[in-house]
Parts: C-alpha cells; structure tokens; sequence
C-alpha cells in the first residue's frame, strides 16, 4: 500500500464524501476515486461501503486505521522535512532536556541561539531522560540535556556543569548568615518529596531518612518545579537541583546549599558517531556559558 493510498483512506474516514476528501487532499475526485479502487484492490479488502451517497468505513477499514494511526506522526515529520527543503530551510535543531532545565536555562540559550543562527528552525521539547536516549536514538533528536548520565553504549555523554542541591524554603525561614545549611538541620522537618526512581532523589532520601526524627514527607510530587510550586504554598521544605534553585531565589524564595554538599551534574547527550551541526556546537557553548550564570548567585 502506497503513502497516497493511505492518506485517501484516512481523509475518507475524515470526512465520509469524495467531495470532501478531494477537498482535503487537494485532488480531483476522480483522481480520489481511482486511489481507493487501487488500494481495495492491492489489499484485497473492501474498505468503504457506500450508503446513501456516503463512504463507510468497514470493520476491515476500522481494523486498518489502528495501525495507520500509528503512522502519523512519522509521516507529518516527513511534510515538514519536505516543506522545510521546498523553502531552503536548514534541518531543525531539535533539543530534548528534563524538565528542570526547560523553564530558564534552555529558552535562554536558544533565544541567544536565535542571534546567531537567525534561519535554523529549532524545537524544544521536555522529557525524562529515558525518553530523551529514545529520542535520540530513532534520530527523532539532535540533542539531550539531562541532570543524570544514562550509561547508554550508543549515547556519548559529556559533562557540561556542575552544581549542588539548593534547600528551597518559605521567606525567611533562613537567616541571613545561612550561606549553607547542613543536612542534619532538617531532622523532624515538614518536607515535600519527589516520586519515581530519581537517581539525585534517592541519594537524597537516604541521607534524610537516616536523620533522627526522620523528616515528615506527606507530598510527593513528579518534579522540581512542582516542590518548589509546594514551598510556596507552604507546604513544607524541598530539595531541588541548582537550576530551580536560581529561579527560586529570583521569585523571593529562601535558598540555600545542602552541606554535605551534594553535586549535580548537567550532561550532554548525543549519538555517538553523529557529526554536530555548527548550531548544535554554538548552542552546548551557550548552554554551558548560560547555566554557570545560573549557578553563580
């Protein structure tokens, strides 16, 4: 079955007229008509009954359209490659980072991008670092950013910064001689927790819980920024990475480092053996010059 097959077969059962498939797929109808005969005839099946002027779809097509569904997402990014080298575009850049880093740290460096490479199209899009390595290995990304290191045999990582977990705490909860708080200070304290399999969190969690009392954690939230979004509810206090950290403090929150000081890593994740683009080399440097602005209170 061909790509103009399947497209005829969806925008049938899109629209139920070959006036409005036609429409859809900017064809004559003839030219509609002829598809759907070629493609009942290749597949063997009768995939539309017609009712009163109307195309139904049969219990064959309905089966079918499972699978072409899954086909859509691979054949929109195929148009837009297209459409992209019809106009003379460059290839898109496209970053996939854990959550923490997308709320500053990226959309700075890309907008700093945006400078320099004023026609590369870029896309932004945030995940779990396990979905990043996915992303990267289909080739649907040129580019992962994550606080862990998936020890992947196809993935190169490189170590791009380094910072520590920062104390998030309501206004003036710290004094203003904290420049650091050690971790023995939040015994018996409310907190708030982060949930899964965080490998930072757990290294977090078993210092807090060999504490005497242990501290109080009755919320537990999927990432950084919602800890933070609890400490200003007043929930309690959190442990987040650097990077939340930075735009915590901007928003009037009490931060500070945890002592012993516990270190987080930003890497880079590419596929190994894949030549970087010239903007994919210009936004690491902006990535890395960015992030230590952050770190550096």
């Amino acid at each position: 079955m061909r790509l103009r097959h399947i497209e005829v077969i969806q925008a049938l059962m899109h629209g139920g007229s070959l006036s409005t498939a036609a429409e859809l797929l900017q064809l004559p109808q003839d030219s509609v008509a002829a598809l759907l005969q070629d493609a009942e005839s290749q597949s063997g099946l009768l995939l539309f009954a017609r009712v009163r002027g109307r195309f139904q779809p049969t219990d064959e097509a309905l089966k079918l359209a499972t699978v072409l569904t899954s086909l859509d997402g691979p054949l929109e990014q195929v148009r837009r490659v297209a459409a992209d080298l019809r106009l003379h575009q460059e290839t898109p850049l496209r970053v996939v980072c854990t959550e923490a880093l997308a709320h500053r740290l990226l959309p700075q460096s890309l907008a700093a991008l945006r400078r320099r490479f004023q026609d590369t199209p870029c896309q932004l899009l945030s995940q779990p670092t396990a979905i990043i390595v996915r992303t990267l290995l289909l080739r649907e990304g040129e580019l992962g950013l994550s606080l862990h290191d998936p020890n992947h045999p196809d993935i190169q990582c490189v170590a791009l910064l380094e910072g520590k977990l920062h104390l998030l705490a309501p206004h003036g909860w710290l004094s203003s001689k904290h420049k650091y708080i050690g971790i023995q200070e939040l015994a018996g304290q409310a907190m708030i927790g982060l949930e899964g399999h965080d490998p930072i969190s757990l290294r977090l969690d078993a210092r807090l819980e060999a504490l005497r009392p242990a501290p109080k954690v009755q919320t537990r939230v999927q990432n950084y920024s919602m800890m933070r979004s609890m400490v200003e509810a007043g929930e309690g206090l959190a442990v987040v990475d650097p990077f939340t950290a930075a735009g915590a403090r901007e928003a009037g929150l009490d931060v500070c480092p945890i002592s012993p000081a516990l270190p987080v890593t930003l890497y880079a994740l590419t596929l190994k053996g894949q030549e970087p683009s010239a903007a994919l080399k210009a936004l690491l440097e902006i990535v890395e010059q960015k992030g230590q602005a952050l770190l550096t209170p």
